[in-house]
C-alpha cells in the first residue's frame, strides 16, 4: 500500500491542495446559504398580485347606425376598484390607462388613472369617463352589424380594460423594478330592460343600458 508522501515540497502541496478544498467548501457553503435566504425571503414576502373588480359601468351614450354609419359614439363611466392582498408589500400604480372594449376593438381612448400607492391590505377606487375621440371610432363594418344586433336583442357584453406599470414596496426602503399590468373587466349591459331597441339602435337615454352586476376582473402581471 503505497503512503503519500506529505514532506518538503510536497508537504506545501499538499497544504495548498486542503486549502483550496476548503475554500471551495466554503464558497459552496456561502452560495447555498444566499439561495436559501432568498427561497425564504420570496416564500414570506412573495407579491401577490393586485386583485381588481368592476363595481358599475354607467352608459351615458352608446351609437351606431349601420349600414347608414360605421362609427361609434360612446361615453360611459367605470367604477373600477383594487385591492392589494399582500401583508407586507406595498403595490405602486405609476402609470395606468383604463379604455373600453367591444369584441377585441378598443371603443374609447384611454384614460390615465391617478397615480397611486397602495399599502398592504389596502384598497383603491377610480372613476373614470371613458370617451370615443372627437368624430367617433370606425368600426369594421361587420363589428358595427354585430354592435347593432346585439343592441337589438338585448344585450351587450363590453370589456373594461386597463393597462399600466406597478412596482413593489418591501419594508421602507426596498422597491422593485416596473411590471406590466394588464386588467380585464366584463361587463353585461342589459338594452331597454332586455327588450332591445326593436332595430330602432339609437343609443338610448337614461337607464337605458344597465349594468347588471359587479364582477372580479382578470389580472396579469
Amino acid at each position: 500500500m503505497a503512503v503519500k508522501d506529505c514532506g518538503g515540497h510536497k508537504g506545501c502541496e499538499c497544504e495548498r491542495e486542503r486549502l483550496y478544498r476548503r475554500c471551495c467548501a466554503a464558497v459552496v457553503a456561502l452560495i447555498l446559504l444566499v439561495l436559501f435566504i432568498v427561497l425564504v425571503v420570496w416564500l414570506v414576502l412573495r407579491p401577490h398580485k393586485p386583485r381588481f373588480y368592476l363595481q358599475d359601468l354607467s352608459v351615458l351614450c352608446l351609437n351606431v347606425t349601420p349600414p347608414a354609419s360605421t362609427y361609434l359614439f360612446t361615453t360611459m363611466q367605470a367604477t373600477v376598484a383594487a385591492r392589494n392582498p399582500n401583508e407586507r408589500v406595498g403595490v405602486y400604480y405609476d402609470q395606468a390607462d383604463a379604455y373600453a372594449e367591444y369584441k377585441g376593438v378598443a371603443i374609447t381612448v384611454p384614460t390615465r388613472l391617478p397615480v397611486q400607492y397602495q399599502g398592504p391590505r389596502d384598497a383603491s377606487v377610480w372613476s373614470p369617463f371613458l370617451r370615443a375621440p372627437e368624430g367617433g371610432v370606425q368600426l369594421p363594418p361587420q363589428l358595427a352589424v354585430a354592435l347593432a344586433q346585439d343592441e337589438t336583442a338585448g344585450y351587450v357584453l363590453v370589456d373594461v380594460r386597463v393597462d399600466g406599470w406597478v412596482r413593489w414596496k418591501v419594508g421602507t426602503s426596498w422597491i422593485s423594478g416596473h411590471y406590466h399590468l394588464r386588467v380585464n373587466c366584463p361587463a353585461l349591459l342589459t338594452v331597454n330592460d332586455g327588450r332591445g331597441s326593436y332595430g330602432a339602435n339609437t343609443g338610448g337615454g337614461t337607464g337605458y343600458f344597465r349594468f347588471q352586476q359587479a364582477a372580479a376582473c382578470a389580472v396579469d402581471v
